[in-house]
């Protein structure tokens, strides 16, 4: 196992900018998820680090060494990908040993690491089969099984579940974080799906065009987001962004379109406009609150999803308990005074309140 440093890191093809001065630290066992939308150089640089992408300016170093001119094969690594990568002559066995029978490990020691990474997997079953005879949850567990057959320092997951259907990538979730649990080998992880993201890491590493907007724990980015893209990205459904600006007193928030918020310890200039973040799940049913007029409701059984429109803008609301609204219903959504968030509505940048 191995800590990563990339520091000051750039990469740019001709004239396009792609990473734009990276620095992430990444402990030593640490499960670290690089997250954003598609396009803002998440894949890049986890081939970066994989040693399948040249870096324009900065430094890579994966336990202590720099890396920049070392080949992808010296570095340590191994990479799970998106398609799997099997070989498809070969049976399970064969593509989980390749890399041990490329090194010209022992017979009985490649047998033995096989065997070992079968048994965690839940692959001994299947390792006379070829690729084409696998489910796709099965050929991802024989892809990590042939990354984990090399004892290396370093996981390197490009979105490896984003070709499976909706319950595997589930179930394939859980047993990534257990896999990682269990032996607790520094993991980089690339994903763009955010509910991934927050599951797994234990650091989030948010990315938009080319720059991290910003890093830490998932509970941290989730209670803290540091400005309005990291607020919108994180969280499922997203953060409700109303307009409005601070009140006369500077004590709260007069909201577009009417009604008012109390915000304590608010520092912001009267009359500065801002954009009021809300989660659903921290809005409630109040004789005080936000008047919205009921859009789409989405029963889902274990609450009530509710879509509706305000003055301040459109707004979402989650419910434990079950509600009969229907579209064209006027109600009142009070927010929880605790969860509230502020954000300068010129530059997105979170304002600090009490």
């Amino acid at each position: 196992m191995a800590a990563v440093a990339i520091r000051g890191v750039h990469k740019h093809f001709g004239e396009t900018k792609v990473i734009k001065g990276v620095d992430v630290a990444i402990a030593d066992g640490e499960f670290c998820v690089l997250v954003g939308p598609s396009g803002c150089g998440k894949s890049t640089l986890l081939r970066m680090v994989a040693g399948l992408e040249e870096i324009s300016s900065g430094t890579i170093e994966i336990g202590g060494k720099v890396v920049n001119d070392v080949p992808p094969k010296e570095r340590d690594i191994a990479m799970v990908f998106q398609n799997y990568a099997l070989y498809p002559h070969m049976k399970v066995y064969d593509n989980m040993a390749f890399s041990l029978k490329l090194a010209k490990a022992e017979r009985a020691e490649i047998d033995r690491r096989v065997q070992e990474a079968a048994r965690i997997l839940g692959l001994s079953q299947l390792l006379d089969r070829y690729p084409r005879q696998l489910s796709g949850g099965q050929r991802q567990r024989v892809a990590m099984g042939r990354a984990i057959v090399r004892d290396p320092q370093v996981f390197l997951f490009d979105e490896p579940l984003s070709n499976l259907d909706a319950k595997l990538r589930v179930q394939m979730r859980t047993e990534i974080k257990e896999l990682h649990q269990r032996l607790r080998t520094t993991s980089v992880y690339v994903t763009h799906d955010q509910i991934e993201a927050m599951t797994m890491a234990d650091k989030i590493v948010v990315m938009h065009d080319g720059i991290v907007e910003q890093m830490g724990s998932p509970l941290e980015l989730y209670d803290r987001p540091a400005n309005t893209f990291v607020a919108g990205f994180i969280g499922s459904p997203a953060m409700n962004m109303l307009k409005g600006v601070v009140s006369a007193g500077g004590a709260g928030i007069d909201l577009a379109g009417g009604g008012s918020v109390a915000v304590p310890g608010l520092q912001a200039s009267p009359g500065q406009a801002i954009t009021f973040g809300i989660r659903p799940e921290h809005l409630s049913l109040g004789g005080s609150g936000i008047a919205a007029e009921v859009v789409v409701v989405e029963p889902t059984g274990a609450d009530t999803q509710v879509y509706a429109r305000s003055g301040a803008g459109n707004i979402s609301a989650i419910f434990r308990e079950r509600h009969t609204f229907r579209p064209g219903d006027h109600i009142l959504l009070a927010p929880d005074s605790a969860a509230l968030h502020v954000f300068d509505a010129a530059s997105g940048r979170r304002l600090a309140t009490a």
